[in-house]
């Protein structure tokens, strides 16, 4: 059952392009089969995304995922801020998806938080220990989009839904990240991430999941 639901969540926080206007029929009747906690938050969005101009909900997408700090889809962020162990993290989760046979275009990420779950969809196993490491993360991210009433908000509550409850050691992660903010690199060490992870024209939160 949550193969099903991560592949939903997944097209949920991929940028809103016509692609995903031609599948909320389809997600509506995946969701609708979805335990309630799971379910009910993602039929909400599906509906607000029903309702929602196509422009209007790409341009709230940007507003809220490339132009706030605190609603980072990158979930190694979290962990490593802007530093070199976020580089070799980005890396290890590149090598984790090409053994299961998952290949990522040029434009992703490997940490897109809609790229891990088609990456869990897929591999649920794996997947599931995966999203479980980015526990704390995923959990600032589901805050902090509620404190700003983004729609999305409803997609992160079904992830947290899939994924066990907050244990005391991830309850304080959240608690520090959500004082001190992710690690910042020291002064004259080399950008975040190798070269091949920094597409011409990057920017750090602007080109979303199969964009």
């Amino acid at each position: 059952m949550n193969s099903a639901a991560w592949q939903a969540q997944s097209l949920l926080l991929g940028y809103p392009d016509a692609d995903l206007a031609g599948r909320l029929d389809l997600l509506q009747r995946v969701v609708r089969a979805l335990p309630t906690a799971v379910g009910a938050p993602l039929a909400r969005f599906v509906e607000h995304a029903r309702r929602a101009q196509p422009y209007d909900l790409a341009t709230d997408y940007v507003a809220t995922f490339d132009h706030r700090k605190r609603c980072c889809l990158f979930l190694t962020y979290y962990a490593h801020g802007d530093t070199r162990k976020r580089g070799l993290a980005l890396l290890r989760l590149k090598q984790q998806y090409a053994a299961a046979g998952l290949r990522l275009t040029e434009e992703e990420l490997p940490d897109h938080l809609a790229v891990v779950l088609e990456y869990a969809a897929a591999m649920p196993e794996p997947g599931a220990v995966l999203l479980s490491e980015h526990r704390a993360g995923i959990e600032l991210l589901r805050l902090a989009l509620e404190d700003s009433r983004s729609p999305w908000a409803d997609v992160l509550a079904s992830v947290s839904a899939t994924l066990p409850p907050l244990a005391g050691d991830q309850r304080q992660a959240v608690a520090r990240l959500a004082a001190e903010g992710p690690p910042e690199e020291e002064v004259g060490l080399e950008p975040f991430a190798p070269p091949e992870y920094m597409p011409p024209g990057y920017m750090p939160h602007a080109q979303g999941h199969r964009r």
